[in-house]
Parts: structure tokens; sequence; C-alpha cells
């Protein structure tokens, strides 16, 4: 019997593989990236504290359930490049949780990219 790969149990050791690799700082925090089926979730991360600093997702009353998912993705970057500017952070360390560079992911960077945090 041929059995399928567990997709979220390769992800999570892709994710282990980065996390090795990359860390947050109070000065530098780490943007982590959670992406389930309906929503996208995105945290600043002081990993030196352990302590989340800010968050944003489409759960929050600001983002519209009305738009496409990328549509929503991109509106949770462009949120969380608000709060981190708030908390006077201009530079982090991008962490796209394991999964793969692409689609949503990929428009809440870019959307927080051009909202001014750089990584």
């Amino acid at each position: 019997m041929i059995s399928k790969p567990d997709k979220n149990k390769l992800r999570k050791k892709r994710h282990q593989r980065i996390r090795r690799k990359i860390s947050g700082t109070a000065e530098c925090p780490r943007l982590n990236v959670f992406r389930s089926n309906k929503n996208i979730y995105a945290q600043l991360i002081d990993d030196v504290e352990g302590v989340t600093l800010a968050s944003a997702s489409t759960l929050d009353s600001e983002v519209s359930t009305e738009d496409s998912k990328i549509e929503q993705a991109a509106t949770v970057g462009q949120l969380i490049a608000e709060r981190a500017k708030e908390n006077n952070f201009t530079e982090v360390v991008f962490d796209r949780g394991g999964y793969q560079y692409h689609g949503r992911v990929k428009a809440l960077a870019e959307a927080a990219r051009e909202n001014g945090l750089e990584f």
C-alpha cells in the first residue's frame, strides 16, 4: 500500500531547518508567517526574550472578508508593517515558516516591504 507523505510534517521539518539559521532579537525581530487554509497570520517575535512584539492576521477587523486570499494576505502584510513602525522596527528577519515563497506568503512579504519593512 502506498502512503502519501504528511505535508504539514514535511513543512515543519523545513521550518526547523530554517529556524536553525535565523533568530529574532529586540532590535531586529523575526517576522513569522503561518498560513492555514482559511487565514494567514504574521507575528514579530523576539526570540531572545521569547515574546511576540506585534501581530496581524486575516481575523483582524481591518481585513475585508470580501477580498481574495492573496489580497487579504497583502493587507496583513501592510498591517504588520504599520504595527512594526509603531513599535520603531524597520528591519526584520523574514521567516516563511517552511512554506514556499509563492502566492499568499509572497504577497504578505511584498506588502510588508512596500510599507517600510526591510528584509
